[in-house]
């Protein structure tokens, strides 16, 4: 398995991308399109890690294996859908599938571990996907109604044979003769997914090995035991795709050896259309720990870029500013714990409360020149300087400036009297 290219995503707006693009190259790095989806690019050239670059840095591109972009793109949600990914952290796919729904979809994230919800909740900020919602909660125990979503993704955890290029222990660790537990944890979270398919609804079972047990083995056992049936999945271009390893798996596909990328497992399935009667997302009345804000009347909200935010609320908890998407607030059983994007903080009380955006909600800052502080500027260094700790000179005033590359959202800058420093790195 060809494993050493480095390939990542654009994750800012299609309007942007030459920006983005002009960053990267301003830096000494060059790259060429990835066939099978338009902002996926390959590295040609890498003068230093491209995680230390100025545009991962500030959130404009995610690293990630181009193997690893296909469950999302697979699964292929429309605009507009609710997904929920079941097994979420670090987040890789989430983002994606946050892009694919776009500003009026929704995306519910599930992880169990205290550890890496943290890794996810951080990567959904870096790349700014406001209309996804997190929990930390196994995906066997979600509390959903059964029949309850269109579209499910699940890429349960794994042997991780496929990684073993940059993880070479990975057989050390799960040999053969130790992966009874995850193949049967994965049936466990296939029959979950079934359960909460609507009819007609879809499952992207993915897995990043190569063992049959896990793979077609499982999709087997799926179509034998649960009301799904499988789609043939078309190959995206790009890729070398080997044959099932079982019969009567037809349309799975499978990462093969001679391929650029992590060996893969993908599977589509589909909640037969004659299942049990849809009961659909459900409307929860709950009372929440924080309280709404109204933005109209809390200083420094006046010329920030909420139209930028999808449907939802802003609330204050303890201080600390979320927005909650509408459908989160809709589907979510008030007997579980979740957390919205965070955007913020609320300093101070009644008419002195002051709302200060966090240093990575760059999707609050208004186009240069609008009423708010805003600084452009054309020059990488000065990006490099702001992140090596310097500070720039601005006009005096108070509350934060959002800094922006040539239009380009980068972050906010905290004042100290006429200076502006980096509020988060």
């Amino acid at each position: 398995m060809t494993t050493t290219l480095r390939t990542f995503r654009l994750t800012c707006a299609e309007r942007d991308v030459p920006v983005v693009e002009s960053l990267l190259e301003a830096q000494g790095f060059a790259f060429e399109p990835e066939p099978f989806y338009a902002p996926a690019r390959r590295l040609v050239r890498e003068p230093f890690p491209l995680g230390e670059s100025l545009a991962s840095r500030f959130g404009h591109i995610y690293i990630q294996d181009r193997s690893s972009m296909l469950p999302p793109l697979l699964l292929d949600p429309r605009a507009g859908a609710s997904v929920l990914d079941m097994c979420s952290a670090p987040g890789s796919k989430t983002s994606l599938l946050s892009r694919l729904v776009g500003r009026d979809g929704f995306v519910f994230a599930a992880e169990p571990s205290a550890d890496r919800i943290g890794t996810l909740r951080a990567n959904l900020r870096r790349t700014g996907s406001a209309n996804a919602a997190t929990a930390k909660v196994q995906a066997q125990d979600l509390p959903f109604p059964d029949g309850s979503w269109d579209c499910i993704q699940l890429d349960p955890p794994c042997s991780g044979w496929g990684t073993v290029d940059k993880n070479p222990k990975v057989m050390d660790l799960w040999g053969e003769s130790k992966t009874g537990p995850l193949v049967a944890l994965q049936k466990t979270l296939l029959s979950k997914a079934a359960s909460l398919l609507a009819p007609g609804g879809t499952v992207l079972y993915s897995t990043c090995t190569t063992n049959v047990e896990e793979n077609e083995a499982q999709v087997a056992w799926a179509l034998d035991r649960l009301d799904l049936e499988l789609e043939a999945l078309a190959a995206p271009p790009g890729f070398v795709f080997g044959e099932p390893e079982l019969g009567g798996v037809d349309g799975v596909l499978r990462v093969a050896a001679d391929s650029d990328g992590q060996g893969f497992f993908l599977a589509r399935l589909r909640k037969r259309a004659d299942g049990c009667a849809n009961s659909g997302p459900q409307t929860h009345e709950r009372c929440l720990p924080g309280s709404r804000l109204d933005v109209s009347r809390l200083a420094g909200c006046r010329g920030l870029a909420w139209d930028a935010l999808p449907p939802g609320e802003l609330y204050d908890f303890g201080g600390r500013v979320f927005f909650l998407h509408r459908e989160a607030l809709a589907r979510v059983p008030a007997s579980l714990r979740w957390q919205g994007y965070g955007l913020g903080k609320v300093a101070g009380r009644g008419d002195r409360a002051t709302f200060r955006p966090d240093g990575q909600a760059r999707l609050l800052i208004p186009d240069p020149g609008g009423r708010t502080d805003v600084m452009d500027v054309d020059d990488a260094e000065i990006l490099e300087r702001l992140l090596s700790g310097q500070s720039l000179e601005f006009r005096p005033g108070s509350g934060p400036v959002g800094l922006t590359y040539r239009g380009l959202p980068m972050c906010w800058l905290s004042r100290k009297g006429k200076r502006l420093v980096l509020s988060v790195k």
